[in-house]
């Protein structure tokens, strides 16, 4: 009789888990303690003051003496100023000129930038150069530039008229947002550099088997894939936008008369030239409430918030 003998058992053995083997300790995941130092820098310099400006906004005090409660008094007469009003619509104004113009011109440079050549790596560091001064920096020096006594535009009349750019409502508009656009666009210029070079370039190699070109490329590969940092752009610019100061402080001081008198402006003209540090806490408040508002469409408009996945919609 033959008998058949049983198989060998492998003798491969699968490798131990990292941390699970002799002589090894268990990883366990960070504890909550690795959190708080995070968390208490947050709270002591993000929450505590709003909660401190909250409370400001409901009582009338102007730097000296004990406050005075007072109510909604500060927020019903916010919304019967019509400075104000025109404050808050100026800031959102220029806040969606500035996402209209930096926003595409961010895309082209930073896919530009992202390529491998020497020439585009040497460009790039001179065209993020504004991205290292700072904004009181900028803005003087765009006044300089901008003077309509020894400026560029007195030397070109032709073409800029009497030279007083910043003598007319649309005129100082322009150049707010030609600052801005200067100053701030080699940042989200970087965020989309980062994000082309991460994309797989096995896409682009399937595409250009497919017979697809540069274009089509751009639009079906590259577009898509930067979804993510489009919105995080975005929400940085309205956050950035609806918080400017200093550059309307040096360029335009809010004038001509109040034509581009935005609500960060106004809110530092309440509270530290009319002492009114109540009135001031108030706009401050306002403005967290409508930025926070505007970033929630775009998460939610984005559908952004309903990704199962950080690589959903590539």
């Amino acid at each position: 009789m033959v008998t058949l003998a049983a198989p060998a058992k492998s003798d491969r053995r699968r490798p131990p888990r990292p941390g699970t083997g002799p002589g090894d300790r268990a990883v366990a995941r960070p504890g909550l303690g690795w959190a708080l130092p995070a968390t208490l820098f947050f709270a002591l310099f993000a929450i505590v003051p709003l909660l401190l400006v909250a409370v400001l906004s409901f009582v009338s005090w102007g730097g000296i003496g004990a406050p005075e409660f007072v109510g909604l008094d500060n927020w019903v007469t916010l919304l019967h100023d019509p400075v104000m009003i025109k404050s808050l619509w100026l800031s959102v104004l220029l806040t969606a000129l500035g996402v209209v113009t930096q926003t595409p011109l961010s895309i082209l440079l930073g896919v530009w930038a992202a390529g491998p050549q020497r020439n585009r790596a040497v460009l790039s560091a001179i065209f993020f150069v504004p991205l290292l001064l700072s904004a009181t920096a900028v803005s003087v020096l765009w006044r300089a530039l901008l003077d309509p006594n020894f400026g560029v535009p007195a030397q070109a009349r032709w073409l800029f008229g009497d030279g007083n750019l910043l003598g007319s409502r649309t005129g100082a508009i322009a150049v707010l947002v030609l600052v801005g656009t200067w100053q701030f666009t080699p940042l989200h210029t970087l965020i989309y550099q980062g994000a082309t070079r991460a994309i797989p370039e096995v896409l682009y190699q399937a595409a250009a088997i497919d017979g697809a070109g540069t274009v089509r490329q751009f639009f079906h590969i590259t577009l898509p894939q930067l979804r993510n940092s489009v919105i995080t752009s975005v929400i940085l610019m309205v956050v950035g936008g609806l918080t400017t100061f200093d550059t309307v402080l040096i360029l335009t001081q809010g004038g001509p008369g109040t034509e581009t008198t935005i609500s960060a402006f106004y809110m530092y003209q309440k509270a530290f030239k009319s002492f009114d540090f109540g009135a001031g806490a108030a706009i401050a408040l306002l403005l967290v409430i409508v930025a926070t508002m505007i970033s929630l469409v775009v998460v939610r408009l984005s559908g952004y918030d309903r990704m199962a996945s950080p690589k959903e919609g590539l």
